[in-house]
């Protein structure tokens, strides 16, 4: 059996992806490795959200070279959403076989056994209906406890800064029945947790089924069954499936909400389509019906025509809503989308980095003060594992997302523990068992 690597980029979309990748394989006699240096396919699942994302794979693919020259048949692949954007350029380099886009992969057992020296192959084609929902992904986590269960593909939103919507096509719900025995069979194998992905999960709709609904229907397979879910789009998240996270112990109360600005002009430039207010109002929602709910967002400094006011709007956005933790990035411009056709992009670099920098550090205190806020506080945390850190002691999330770390040598990943938050860092609760 030949021996597959390969390597994940991004979001946990990806994740999920190479885990679908490598059942498809698997069908037609591949076998997954974890050693680069035995493998007979290495392939990168990659990544376009930005640039330096990009440069990262490029500089990869120099590596995949050297290894090459140790092993002349060796296949080279690159999937995914990079696969999609700069397929003619991969192509071009003569440095890869496989050039795969998101839609492509049950077509990979193909592709690998039609490549060869000055023949590779590709399949970048776009598709409306792929959901992979008849595959059982081959779990590739190492401790057996959380999975990752793909509910939508695709996005029809086309924000005005963002290639997804180029990279992974339109929007499309996978049926409802096929997630419910993906997470049925996850938790019959061991799991304990899932996470239902999709670019914009409340948008999910298929024969008349919600996002909502769906919810309710994976937390109602057990209650030792945690689930968590991800992204939100702020102009989409409901109060039925706030409501629905209230009436269900067992779904995590985490809720991360892409805010990307808080200048209400910045958001109309970024095709959002909701406003400052809408998104505050939204949090407000949560706060009153979800006491306690995390809340983390991501953020995006420098975006085209970004004035000192509109980044004074962030700011104090973010100290408003307190956010938990956040993902903040500069603005990298992404060729072929609107903002790239339509705007320049004008900030210079190192104002882009000073107002990220403030960011950071308006966040680091905001993330301090809600962890400090936990002290004492007491909490039940599916186990993970053992800190990495620290042997003697493990590690595991409340429901509220935060990271847990205490002392323990007895329990095991998979199970339930309580703990009594003692203490704190800006990104971990440390704790003591109850």
């Amino acid at each position: 059996m030949k021996k597959v690597y390969i390597e994940t980029y991004g979001c946990q979309m990806n994740v999920n992806d190479t885990e679908v990748i490598f059942s498809i394989l698997a069908a037609h006699g591949y076998t997954r490795t974890t050693e680069i240096a035995d493998a007979d396919v290495v392939m990168a699942n990659t990544c376009s959200v930005r640039d330096n994302a990009e440069q990262r794979i490029w500089g990869r693919i120099d590596q995949f070279q050297y290894l090459r020259k140790s092993r002349p048949g060796l296949v080279i692949g690159i999937l995914g959403c990079m696969a999609e954007r700069l397929k003619d350029r991969l192509l071009e380099s003569g440095k890869v076989d496989i050039v795969a886009g998101p839609d492509a992969y049950r077509s990979l057992p193909a592709l690998l056994e039609a490549a060869g020296p000055g023949h590779p192959q590709i399949n970048v084609l776009l598709s409306r209906d792929e959901t992979y929902g008849d595959i059982a992904p081959v779990r590739t986590d190492t401790n057996g406890v959380s999975a990752f269960i793909s509910i939508m593909r695709g996005c029809n939103n086309v924000c005005s800064y963002c290639v997804v919507p180029y990279t992974r096509g339109a929007e499309r719900s996978r049926d409802y029945h096929s997630i419910v025995r993906e997470a049925c069979d996850c938790f019959e194998k061991g799991y304990r947790e899932v996470t239902l992905l999709g670019q914009n999960v409340d948008s999910y709709s298929y024969e008349g089924t919600g996002f909502a609904a769906l919810l309710a229907m994976v937390a109602e397979i057990d209650p030792a069954l945690r689930v968590r879910f991800a992204t939100s789009n702020p102009q989409d998240i409901s109060d039925e499936v706030i409501y629905t996270m209230a009436g269900y112990d067992n779904i995590c109360k985490h809720i991360h909400l892409p805010v990307q600005s808080g200048s209400n002009r910045i958001l109309e430039k970024m095709r959002r389509r909701y406003t400052r207010e809408w998104y505050l109002d939204r949090v407000r929602k949560i706060r009153s019906v979800l006491p306690g709910c995390g809340l983390t967002t991501d953020v995006i400094a420098g975006f085209c025509s970004e004035t000192e006011e509109d980044h004074r709007q962030t700011l104090s956005l973010f100290e408003k809503v307190g956010f938990d933790t956040a993902f903040m990035f500069y603005y990298s411009e992404r060729p072929g989308t609107l903002a790239a056709r339509k705007y320049p992009d004008d900030v210079p670099l190192e104002v882009k980095t000073r107002r990220l920098n403030e960011i950071i550090e308006l966040q680091n205190g905001l993330s301090l003060r809600s962890y400090r806020a936990d002290i004492g506080k007491t909490y039940r945390v599916l186990v993970e594992g053992p800190s990495k850190r620290d042997a003697s002691c493990l590690c595991g999330r409340a429901s509220n997302n935060k990271m847990c770390v205490w002392p323990d040598t007895e329990h095991k990943a998979g199970e339930y523990v309580d703990v009594t938050v003692t203490d704190c860092t800006s990104a971990t609760l440390l704790c003591k068992l109850k």
